[in-house]
């Protein structure tokens, strides 16, 4: 069988001018704070729309917005998850 021809490698050399690569130190603890209370309050925003929703004047006025905020206010919680070192 032939043999296949060998093929030389350059040598690898790393660039000299790059910078320092700055690392991102953990998220600051009223950003998580934050974060975990918006999703709280859209939770609970749902869940109090679907249980006494009807007897709570603004509510009721809202109607089906209600939908609309609890789940933005989730929503926008779990997009803060995304920068949570």
């Amino acid at each position: 069988m032939p043999k296949s021809k060998v093929r030389k490698k350059a040598v690898y050399t790393a660039p000299t001018n790059r910078s320092p690569v700055k690392i991102a130190g953990p998220t600051h603890p009223v950003y998580i704070v934050v974060m975990l209370g918006l999703m709280l309050v859209g939770f609970g925003w749902l869940v109090v729309n679907y249980i006494a929703g009807s007897s709570i004047g603004f509510m009721t006025a809202l109607g089906s917005w209600n939908f609309l905020i609890g789940f933005a206010l989730i929503v926008i919680g779990l997009l803060m998850t995304m920068k949570w070192r």
